[in-house]
């Protein structure tokens, strides 16, 4: 990829990002949450690990980002249970990184994969209702 078209397409997702509704953003924080696990776990897997960690830390990063952005004075216990499993997730991926494991990767990337499903059923549906 030339310079011009990186540049290109680094203005396309950001313009991406600024534009995007709270729904469009969360789920893309999943799935870059998720693309970084996959590169962290492809990293660990050809013994590249200072990339792994970078990766992971990445991940890492994402998800204290959605904990830290919950409100736990509206929902009920919903978002207690989400920062619960955040911090879960989080402990995961510290595990993975020092003992050098996939299986905690997997696991993250499982249960964020399952959150993303749901949070894409919600926005859907949310979007239907605004029509």
């Amino acid at each position: 990829m030339s310079f011009a078209n990186a540049q290109q397409l680094e203005t396309y997702k950001r313009n991406q990002v600024f534009t995007a509704d709270k729904g469009t953003l969360l789920l893309m924080l999943y799935e870059g949450a998720i693309d970084f696990l996959k590169l962290a776990k492809e990293y660990m897997e050809t013994g590249q690990m200072g990339d792994k960690g970078l990766y992971i830390s990445k991940a890492h990063a994402v998800i204290a980002e959605l904990s830290s952005t919950l409100d736990l004075e509206v929902g009920g216990d919903l978002p207690r249970s989400l920062r619960s499993l955040y911090e879960f997730m989080m402990d995961q991926l510290m595990d993975a990184h020092l003992g050098n494991k996939v299986q905690p990767i997997d696991e993250v990337i499982r249960l964020l994969s399952t959150l993303k499903q749901g949070w894409e059923g919600a926005v859907a549906q949310a979007r239907r209702e605004a029509l």
